[in-house]
C-alpha cells in the first residue's frame, strides 16, 4: 500500500510538473494598456447607453418627467402599430432597391479598374462621394432635382421629356433616395472590391485559360467564388447602413410625401423627439437591432462567410 501511495504521489507531481505555469507577463500588460483606452470608449459610448437603453424600452419617458417603468407595454403596442409595420416595409423596400445595384454597379466598376487602369487619380475620384457628409449630399441633390430649378430638370426639359418631382411624388421619391446614396457609397464599395479582386491569385486565371475557360466562364467560375469573402462583408456591412438611413431623409423629404420615405429611423426620431415617446422610440429601436442580428446571420449563412475558396 505505502509503495502505491508513493507511486500515486510521484504521478501527482509529474502532473503538476507538466503543467503550463500561469505568471504575469509584462507583454500582457502592455496589450492589456493598449486595449484600456478602446475598452473605456466602448463602455462609456456604447455599452452603457446600450443597458440604458434596454432598461428606459420599458418605461413611459416624455423627457419631461421621470421614467416609469412600464414592462412589455411599448412592445405590445409596437407590433400593434400599424406605421410600425409601414416604416419596416419602406425601409426594406428601400433595402432591395439600394443594395443590389449598388453591389452590381461596384462589381462593374471593380473589374473595369482592374482591367484597365489603376491610377490612384481614379480610385481618388471614384471615392470622392464618400468622403463627403451626407448632409452635404443630400442638399447637392436637393438642389439638383429641385422641379423648377434643378438641372435634372432642366435637362428632361431640353431633352423634350416631361420634370419630374422626384422628391415630391411617392412613387419617385424612394427611388430617388436610393439613387443618391447609391451615388455616394458605389465608389467606397467598388474599392473594397478591387482590393479584393488584387488578392485573386494570377495563377488561378492562367489555369482556366489553358483549360479554355471563357471570359465569361473565369469571371463566374474563378471570380466570384474567391471574392465572397470580400462580398460577404460588403453586402453585409451595406445591408446594416442601408437599414439604418437616416441623414438623406432628413435633408430632402423628411419622410414624405404621404409616408412614402417614413423609414424604421426616421419614425424613431419622430417618436422620441416630436412626439416625446421616449420609452416607445427606443423600444422600436431595440427591434430593429434585433432584426439587424437576424438578418446578418441569415446573410453570413448564406453566404458561408466562415469559409473560403482561396
Amino acid at each position: 500500500m505505502a509503495t502505491q501511495r508513493s507511486a500515486i504521489a510521484l504521478t501527482g507531481e509529474a502532473v503538476r510538473a507538466r503543467r503550463p505555469q500561469r505568471r504575469f507577463h509584462p507583454e500582457a500588460f502592455t496589450a492589456f494598456l493598449f486595449i484600456l483606452p478602446s475598452l473605456i470608449g466602448f463602455t462609456v459610448f456604447y455599452a452603457a447607453p446600450a443597458v440604458r437603453g434596454l432598461w428606459i424600452s420599458f418605461t413611459n419617458w416624455d423627457l419631461l418627467r421621470p421614467p416609469q417603468f412600464v414592462g412589455l407595454s411599448n412592445y405590445v403596442r409596437l407590433f400593434q402599430d400599424g406605421e410600425f409595420w409601414n416604416a419596416l416595409g419602406v425601409t426594406v423596400y428601400y433595402v432591395l432597391l439600394n443594395i443590389p445595384l449598388q453591389t452590381l454597379l461596384a462589381i462593374i466598376i471593380a473589374v473595369m479598374m482592374h482591367r484597365l487602369t489603376q491610377s490612384m487619380l481614379i480610385r481618388g475620384l471614384i471615392i470622392l462621394p464618400w468622403l463627403m457628409p451626407p448632409v452635404v449630399v443630400g442638399l447637392i441633390w436637393l438642389w439638383l432635382l429641385d422641379p423648377n430649378l434643378g438641372i435634372v430638370n432642366i435637362a428632361l426639359k431640353a431633352m423634350g421629356l416631361p420634370m419630374i418631382a422626384f422628391l415630391g411624388l411617392p412613387q419617385w421619391a424612394m427611388p430617388s433616395i436610393a439613387m443618391i446614396n447609391i451615388w455616394q457609397y458605389v465608389g467606397y464599395t467598388a474599392l473594397l472590391i478591387f482590393a479584393g479582386l488584387q488578392s485573386i491569385p494570377g495563377s488561378v486565371y492562367e489555369a482556366a485559360s489553358i483549360d479554355g475557360a471563357s471570359e465569361t466562364q473565369m469571371f463566374w467560375k474563378v471570380t466570384i467564388p474567391l471574392l465572397r469573402p470580400v462580398l460577404v462583408f460588403v453586402i453585409v456591412t451595406s445591408v446594416i447602413g442601408s437599414f439604418q438611413i437616416f441623414d438623406t431623409i432628413a435633408i430632402t423629404t423628411k419622410g414624405g410625401p404621404v409616408n412614402a420615405t417614413k423609414v424604421l429611423n426616421w419614425y424613431i426620431y419622430e417618436q422620441a423627439f416630436s412626439r416625446f415617446n421616449m420609452g416607445y422610440a427606443t423600444a422600436i429601436s431595440i427591434v430593429l437591432f434585433l432584426i439587424l442580428i437576424f438578418v446578418s446571420m441569415i446573410q453570413m449563412r448564406i453566404l458561408r462567410a466562415g469559409e473560403s475558396d482561396l
